[in-house]
């Protein structure tokens, strides 16, 4: 049998962020989450080290890595959109309830306990995977804005507001000690 779960994470490559947006640096679904999973590990490893946590952060990595695996089926349905109203994202949790249980299907049974714990964070890895994920989006909208592209001034401020009301110390950490880099050019930050 040939089983199709991978060949499907795979096409991650293929599901373009921001799709309202008009882009300066395009991004796609792959990229994020890497990006997504190394910034949930960094914020497990901060909370270990700074906060007395006892996070799993390999385990935060992993799951950080797939949180967004449901987009390859439904593609990436903008944060307006999807808060919409509560009807709308009621409905759209069902969707993604139906697209993760369709990609589990794609793997033999012996495999599925081991990713469904994959597809199914604690409420402390889901916090960090969200806080991450956050900080993921106001990176990228900043780095537009730095850019020249006034299209992510307004989603800008919006997420940088949900970055700072965020409820994770961890993030706010990170803030402080690591964010200002991203936003400096390569010589300032590799001497």
């Amino acid at each position: 049998m040939n089983y199709g779960f991978f060949a499907l994470m795979f096409r991650m490559k293929h599901i373009d962020r921001w799709s309202l947006m008009h882009c300066s640096d395009r991004e796609n679904l792959s990229e994020h989450s890497l990006e997504t999973a190394m910034l949930a590990n960094a914020l497990a490893v901060i909370g270990n080290a700074h906060f007395g946590k006892n996070y799993n952060a390999d385990a935060v990595a992993l799951k950080a890595m797939y949180h967004d695996a449901t987009e390859i089926m439904t593609g990436d349905l903008p944060t307006p959109v999807k808060y919409y109203n509560t009807d709308i994202r009621s409905a759209y949790a069902k969707v993604e309830k139906c697209a993760e249980e369709k990609i589990l299907s794609l793997l033999p049974e012996e495999l599925l306990p081991s990713f469904k714990q994959v597809f199914a964070p604690t409420e402390d890895e889901k916090r960090l995977i969200k806080a991450a994920d956050k900080l993921c989006a106001y990176i990228k909208c900043r780095s537009e804005v730095l850019s020249g592209n006034a299209e992510f001034s307004y989603a800008e401020k919006a997420t940088w507001k949900a970055v700072e009301s965020f409820d994770c110390e961890e993030l706010k950490y990170f803030n402080e000690n690591f964010l200002g880099a991203f936003f400096e050019p390569l010589d300032n930050i590799s001497l």
